[in-house]
């Protein structure tokens, strides 16, 4: 009797850290932001401070745009103005490529 209860102590233990560890990763790589709206004006480039692709686990696949002001808007993947800046600032930095 005592090895069937340790036996299913063991199991029941396996059972919640297996079930807690994707959670713990899922938590720590979930995104901080997804986007519902979308701006379809472009800005200027002087004006961009950074751009991000959200985060794949979003149901709606975007770029966020942070200004030098510190805001954030959306943009539709489908942009092609957010598609073109995101490239531009992506790709020279640190690429190694002239």
């Amino acid at each position: 009797m005592k090895t069937l209860c340790f036996s299913l102590g063991l199991l029941l233990l396996a059972v919640c850290c297996c079930n807690a560890m994707p959670k713990a990763i899922l938590h720590a790589t979930t995104p901080g932001e997804c986007c519902f709206k979308f701006s379809d004006r472009a800005l200027p480039s002087e004006l961009v401070a950074d751009i991000n692709k959200t985060h794949l686990s979003c149901w709606k696949k975007a770029f966020i745009v942070q200004t030098v002001r510190n805001r954030k808007i959306c943009y539709s993947q489908s942009s092609q103005w957010a598609l073109d800046t995101y490239n531009k600032l992506h790709n020279t930095e640190g690429s190694g490529h002239h």
